[in-house]
């Protein structure tokens, strides 16, 4: 598996090495659009390689989906702490109820008498 796994990543790098040297053309990227940006007075403009345009796009996209996905699960991961919370408290309630019930057993029949 950890093989095939060498031979994917292996394909995807030359695949993308191969976009980066078809699209090395300079491509102007605006701020905003230039009526917009003549009325407020911000020329920002930058030159890129078409190909970093395109993976810093792609990079972009992941990271966003990334926030929003852990963003739109924290109310599961929130129950799951609950729960995880309730599950202790009830382990020590049951190990506190034990411990009065077997207060005056023999100490042999009190190990007999717990759960494996």
């Amino acid at each position: 598996m950890r093989y095939i796994r060498y031979v994917f990543l292996a394909v995807l790098a030359a695949i993308l090495v191969c976009v980066a040297l078809a699209n090395r053309a300079i491509v102007s990227l605006q701020l905003l659009p230039p009526d917009v940006a003549e009325l407020l007075g911000v020329q920002y403009g930058i030159e890129l390689p078409l190909f970093l345009v395109v993976f810093i796009g792609i990079v972009a996209g992941l990271l966003i989906g990334f926030v929003w996905e852990w963003l739109r699960e924290y109310k599961h991961r929130a129950q799951a702490a609950r729960k995880d919370a309730e599950a202790r408290r009830l382990e020590r309630e049951l190990k506190r109820t034990r411990a009065e019930r077997d207060k005056g057993k023999d100490e042999v029949l009190a190990l007999l008498d717990q759960p494996r």
